[in-house]
C-alpha cells in the first residue's frame, strides 16, 4: 500500500483561528489537486504559538457542530487531515492538541504530554498535560500522533511502537535558536537526528511538520520531513518559508525492513514492565543473580 502524504509547514495567524482555517481549506484544495491522501500540519496550526491569555478564547472542540471544525470535517472526506488547535474539556482545562480526521469523522485526538517550560517556553502556565498515549488505526495502517516536546522523550514513541504504530505523525513549532552555519540551526538539526533516530530505532516511518513565520520574536524555521523505517529521508522542505511537501509513502517498506532488522520481533517488554516497576518502587537494582 502506498499513501501519498502532504506535509504543509504554514505561516499562522497568531489568536485568528479563522484566518488560519481559510488557510488550511486552500492547501487543503491544492493537497487534492495532487492526489495526496494524508495532509499534515504544523502543532496549533489553527491558533498560533504564543497565545498566553488567548488561550480560553481559541479553544474548539473537535466535532461537526463546531464551526471551525465543521469545515475540516467536511474536507476530510476527500483527504485525510491532521490539525493542530486548542482543545478545550468538560471542565473547562485547556490542551495542545492534534486531531487526525477522516471521512468527515475525527478518529484521534491527542493532547500533549510534556509541556514545556523553561528558557523562552512557558507552556505550563497556561495548559493542561495530556495524560494518554494511543496508537490508533486509519485506511493507511495504525499510526500514532505526538507535539513538539513530546517526542524529545523518549518514552512516546517508544509506547506508540509497542500500540502498533507503524507511522509516526510528528507536529511542531519549533523556534529557531543555535547557529549551526548560514542554513542550518542547531534547532533544526536536533531535531533531523531525533526523526531518523525513532526511524531507525523503531522500523517505522516518521513524519514531522514544522511551522515557519515570526510571532512574538520567535522564528520558526519549517523544515518539513519524512524518515522512512530504514531512517533515511524520503523528503526533506524548504527552510524558513511556507511549502507544501508532497511524497509518497510505501508502506511495504515496513516488511522489507523488518523482515532484515526484526528489532520490533525481540523487543522484550515484559522485561521492561518489570524493570519499570523496579525503578518506580525504589527497589535497588540486584546483584546479576
Amino acid at each position: 500500500m502506498k499513501c501519498k502524504l502532504g506535509l504543509a509547514q504554514i505561516n499562522t495567524v497568531l489568536g485568528d483561528p479563522e484566518a488560519n482555517l481559510a488557510r488550511h481549506l486552500a492547501l487543503v484544495e491544492q493537497a487534492r489537486q495532487q492526489s495526496v491522501d494524508l495532509l499534515l500540519f504544523p502543532e496549533l496550526s489553527l491558533t498560533g504559538y504564543v497565545l498566553q491569555d488567548l488561550v480560553p478564547t481559541v479553544a474548539h472542540r473537535p466535532a461537526a457542530d463546531d464551526p471551525l471544525f465543521a469545515p475540516l470535517l467536511e474536507a476530510s472526506r476527500q483527504l485525510d487531515l491532521v490539525v493542530g488547535f486548542v482543545d478545550e474539556d468538560s471542565r473547562h482545562r485547556f490542551f495542545i492538541s492534534s486531531a487526525y480526521l477522516s471521512g468527515g469523522q475525527v478518529l484521534h485526538v491527542h493532547h500533549k504530554v510534556y509541556l514545556p517550560t523553561y528558557g523562552l517556553f512557558d507552556e505550563g502556565r497556561f495548559f493542561a498535560w495530556g495524560d494518554s498515549v494511543q496508537a490508533f488505526d486509519t485506511r493507511f495502517g495504525r499510526m500514532g500522533m505526538l507535539i513538539c516536546e513530546d517526542f524529545w522523550h523518549a518514552s512516546p514513541p517508544y509506547l506508540l511502537w509497542l500500540d502498533g504504530a507503524d507511522v509516526l505523525l510528528l507536529s511542531s513549532a519549533s523556534p529557531g535558536r543555535g547557529l549551526n552555519n548560514s542554513e542550518h540551526l542547531e534547532s533544526a538539526r536536533w531535531v533531523e537526528h531525533i526523526n531518523q533516530a525513532y526511524a531507525s530505532l523503531f522500523t517505522c516511518f516518521v513524519a514531522h511538520t514544522n511551522r515557519v513565520g515570526y510571532e512574538d520574536g520567535l522564528h520558526f524555521w519549517g523544515g518539513a520531513s519524512l524518515c522512512d523505517p530504514n531512517g533515511e529521508f524520503l523528503a526533506r522542505g524548504p527552510y524558513h518559508q511556507e511549502a507544501l511537501t508532497i511524497v509518497d509513502m510505501d508502506l511495504n517498506q515496513l516488511h522489507r525492513t523488518r523482515a532484515r532488522l526484526p528489532l520490533l520481533r525481540d523487543e522484550r517488554t515484559a522485561l521492561v514492565q518489570r524493570e519499570l516497576n523496579r525503578i518506580l518502587s525504589g527497589q535497588n537494582r540486584s546483584s546479576g543473580r
